[in-house]
């Protein structure tokens, strides 16, 4: 502990954004770089507690005290390397992560949290700019071979540690360019593509193959996968978009929102996208419906196309502003109300209010039919929406997103030829050692957890390449956050 009176001496020091006027016109980060002098400030702020409790609030049980500490003493290489012992992609998870750390940070009881997110940020950039991420490939190779199919944040995890243990590691991607739901799926305001390029340079440099544009179960077939590959780590992600049935649903103007980020991002990559698969706000009044890190992603984006107006829709209520202490107590992850750069952008966020139907002239959508519900319980604790009367209204919309979550994985070629079992929830089955129904063939990620964080994903990718090593040679010496 650097500095014993750091917490009571320095406040906490949010990350600062570029101004609005500014960022809207552009696709750059929103985020600015944070000076060293406040990242040590911060770093001073971390109590080294007898409880850490941010290791619980941390999937992947990052040693967050230690770095802390040892960015505030500016042993910068030192807090890379001990940063690094637990997680193979911080800039993933700094960008990324909602930092369910900070929500356990012990200061979080009567404070504000430490800037646990920023300074992991900041830290690996840092890394990156001194030259010490480097490639490090295996002495020694054991002559077994993995193919992993998807290369989201628990493929590449899955990969990395699988080759570092010195197996053959193949990565599948269905997609022409590798990082899966990062690379076409967040807003390059919200995260630079070019951190998932070095990443996976360094990993080709360490002897990991990727190939891209591989469906796998299409074009190759699993069977090709299991003649060829000793163990197969599944981690395609679960990106089966749950979808609004109600009427009007077929009126043009309509779609997922992660159809739109897509082409978006796609375009901006330089991709040739025509103007008939393109989506554009432009000009027009949009509603997301959704109230979760996609719906706050197609905000943003609509507002950097020119949007006429912009509305979210959200079913529940609003969340409080401070977290309850009985029904939500510390350390759990706060359901209180949070705000991100989008929101400060413009738009309204409407809470308490369903979609009854879409209502069009000429095939298009125009208005949507809404009425504002009360959320509450039934006799087996289930929560019910009913309507409240009087609260009819009509909401233009020319452009309607919907993001409302995500039922499951999509290769349906790969599970059908795998006859994997599944969770009731669509999910990929899994025994105690990260194995599906069909021997050798594992699964890590959104693809058996359902839809969730980058920090789980690359927790899931770490561990299931521990059992897999196992499984391959008897015994494994990789580290498992999850076992």
């Amino acid at each position: 502990m650097g500095k014993p009176t750091g917490f009571v001496e320095f406040g906490r020091e949010a990350p600062q954004t570029r101004p609005v006027e500014e960022r809207v016109h552009d696709w750059d980060v929103v985020y600015l770089p944070t000076p060293h002098e406040t990242l040590k400030r911060q770093g001073a702020r971390c109590m080294d507690c007898g409880i850490p409790f941010c290791h619980e609030g941390c999937p992947l049980g990052n040693l967050i005290p230690d770095w802390n500490d040892l960015v505030y003493r500016d042993l910068w290489k030192d807090a890379i390397d001990r940063l690094h012992a637990t997680n193979n992609f911080p800039e993933f998870t700094g960008w990324l992560c909602p930092a369910p750390c900070e929500d356990s940070c012990v200061l979080t009881i009567n404070d504000s949290p430490v800037t646990i997110k920023e300074i992991e940020k900041s830290l690996i950039e840092h890394a990156f700019e001194q030259g010490w991420v480097e490639a490090t490939p295996p002495a020694v190779r054991t002559g077994k071979k993995v193919a992993v199919v998807g290369s989201g944040p628990a493929g590449l995890a899955a990969a990395q540690q699988l080759n570092w243990a010195g197996h053959h590691v193949t990565v599948f991607e269905r997609d022409d360019k590798l990082g899966g739901l990062m690379r076409y799926g967040i807003p390059d305001f919200k995260m630079d593509k070019t951190y998932i390029d070095r990443r996976t340079q360094q990993m080709e440099e360490e002897g990991v193959t990727f190939r891209v544009n591989a469906n796998v179960g299409v074009d190759p077939k699993v069977s090709e996968l299991q003649e060829e590959f000793d163990a197969i780590v599944l981690a395609a992600g679960a990106l089966l978009h749950r979808d609004l049935q109600i009427p009007g649903r077929e009126l043009d103007g309509i779609h997922f929102g992660m159809r739109y980020l897509t082409v978006q991002n796609r375009r901006l990559a330089g991709e040739e996208i025509t103007d008939e698969e393109f989506i554009t706000a432009k000009d027009k009044h949009v509603v997301v419906i959704g109230g979760g890190d996609t719906g706050a992603d197609c905000v943003g984006t609509a507002h950097r196309q020119g949007a006429k107006s912009v509305r979210q829709f959200q079913y529940h209520p609003r969340p409080p502003d401070k977290r309850d202490p009985l029904n939500d107590p510390w350390p759990n992850y706060a359901n209180i109300f949070r705000t991100a750069p989008m929101y400060e952008e413009g738009g309204e966020r409407i809470f308490q209010i369903q979609t009854r139907q879409f209502l069009g002239e000429n095939g298009r959508v125009r208005k949507i039919d809404t009425v504002k519900v009360n959320e509450s319980h039934d006799e087996n604790g289930r929560i019910v929406f009913t309507e409240i009367p009087g609260t009819e209204e009509e909401i233009d919309a020319d452009l309607v997103l919907l993001a409302i979550g995500f039922q499951g994985p999509d290769c349906h070629p790969l599970l059908d030829q795998l006859a994997l079992e599944r969770t009731g929830r669509g999910a990929v089955s899994r025994d105690d050692k990260w194995m599906t129904s069909a021997p050798g063939v594992f699964v890590a990620g959104d693809m058996m957890r359902g839809a969730s964080l980058v920090v789980w994903a690359i927790a899931d990718g770490r561990s299931c390449a521990r059992a897999v090593d196992e499984y391959l040679m008897g015994e494994s010496n990789l580290p498992a956050p999850l076992d």
